[in-house]
């Protein structure tokens, strides 16, 4: 192998592997991102399940908002399952909650 094959293919290397972690960096996610909620998900909870105050099935409920049962962050799915209506306090409550269960330890 001459001198310029062997330039040539550690050029073609280093270009392709600056191509596999470009790839990379655009595809991956920072693991402290926060999870993406599926509003489909929220919509088809609230087409199932009615408002306690009202009785309609409508995204406004005063008082009352659609939480986890199990946080996403502590292994909870995004799905009708895992959601409940709560009022506006215990979902404040079990957002402290949720907050310091899926806390990252400090070092």
């Amino acid at each position: 192998m001459g001198v310029t094959q062997t330039v040539a293919a550690v050029l073609l290397g280093v270009v392709g592997a600056s191509l596999v972690a470009w790839g990379l960096v655009q595809t991956s996610r920072p693991i402290d991102d926060e999870p993406q909620y599926d509003t489909r998900q929220r919509e088809l909870f609230v087409q199932k399940y009615a408002c306690p105050m009202t009785g309609k099935h409508t995204e406004i409920c005063t008082g009352w908002v659609v939480g986890y049962s199990k946080p996403l962050c502590a292994g909870g799915v995004d799905r009708i399952a895992n959601m409940q209506w709560q009022t506006v306090a215990t979902a404040k409550r079990k957002e402290r909650e949720a907050q310091k269960l899926c806390a990252k330890p400090k070092k």
